[in-house]
């Protein structure tokens, strides 16, 4: 398979994916009123990066790095081993965020380990970025346990995430469940995500949509998949893979954007729909020390930009 021929947004939830993760054949079958110019407007889109390749840095070297870039703010690890720990957020996050807005930047999204609302750390870890006005945050991954059947361990999920719908609610916080890939991810095959969120409002608990796990995992049907969950998508997570032929078989390899399967065409159409929200790009990826990895962050951003005509 060589080509597998997204809230708080302030788009349409209803008719983003309708157009944003559709084929070409079936974007001529939309209504021309769902359609934005071939041209994208100038500032539309919010470009942000995961800080996940550089988390080691301190908060001005990381505000440094992204105004190299080129993005408009960051995806930042507030988790267990990640760039600001949970139990210090009360006295790290604050510095990161002030950071980033001397220099223009934003800290959009946090991605924690949060599955629901019953750790302390849960509450203190939301209710310090409610205080600072960051606004959305990627829930941990979650994996199903071979010994219990699929419906039931839906059901389980569902149940734990109503509490923490009910405490977004109340600090004016999204979360997001990010697809990813793999034999045993919850959320993998995208239909799991959307059973297990479709009773809550999307404005409290939605998707982060990844077009490179989901072209991995859904192959030529990731469009399908897309539309299912359009109403919940809070932003686009930006990736590219290739299939790598080993001795022990076909292998994912993660590379850089346009060098893989990720199709272009998925950024034509999203530069077509109404969609207004971020998009946060993902390196997985060898990069280098910090002069290659600027290189290869600022190439990946310029191409994104070029499939989106902005």
């Amino acid at each position: 398979m060589k080509r597998p021929s997204p809230t708080i947004p302030a788009w349409s939830r209803r008719h983003f994916l309708s157009c944003a993760a559709i084929s070409s054949a079936a974007l001529a079958t939309l209504s021309p009123l769902l359609l934005k110019a071939q041209t994208a407007p100038t500032g539309r889109f919010k470009f942000i990066g995961f800080t996940k390749p550089f988390q080691t840095r301190n908060a001005e070297d990381t505000a440094d790095l992204v105004a190299e870039v080129g993005w408009d703010g960051i995806e930042c690890p507030v988790r267990a081993k990640g760039q600001i720990l949970p139990e210090r957020v009360e006295e790290d996050l604050p510095k990161m965020v002030e950071a980033l807005r001397r220099r223009n930047l934003e800290l959009a999204i946090m991605a924690t380990d949060i599955r629901d609302a019953t750790n302390p750390l849960t509450q203190k870890v939301l209710r310090t970025a409610s205080k600072l006005g960051i606004r959305r945050y990627r829930l941990g991954e979650r994996h199903y346990h071979a010994d219990t059947p699929i419906p039931r361990q839906l059901d389980e999920i569902r149940a734990e995430l109503r509490d923490l719908v009910a405490l977004n609610k109340e600090l004016g916080l999204h979360a997001g469940m990010q697809n990813h890939s793999g034999q045993d991810y919850v959320g993998a095959p995208v239909w799991d995500i959307y059973d297990v969120i479709r009773e809550f409002d999307p404005k409290y608990l939605g998707v982060f949509f990844d077009i490179g796990h989901a072209t991995l995992e859904g192959g030529y049907s990731w469009p399908i998949q897309a539309r299912l969950i359009q109403p919940y998508i809070g932003a686009v997570y930006v990736k590219d893979f290739a299939w790598n032929k080993t001795v022990n078989g076909w292998e994912a390899r993660w590379c850089p954007l346009g060098e893989g399967a990720v199709h272009r065409e998925f950024f034509q159409t999203l530069r077509n729909s109404a969609f207004t929200g971020l998009i946060c790009q993902h390196h997985e990826y060898e990069l280098g020390d910090r002069t290659q990895m600027v290189r290869a962050m600022k190439q990946d951003l310029r191409v994104l930009k070029d499939w989106l005509a902005v």
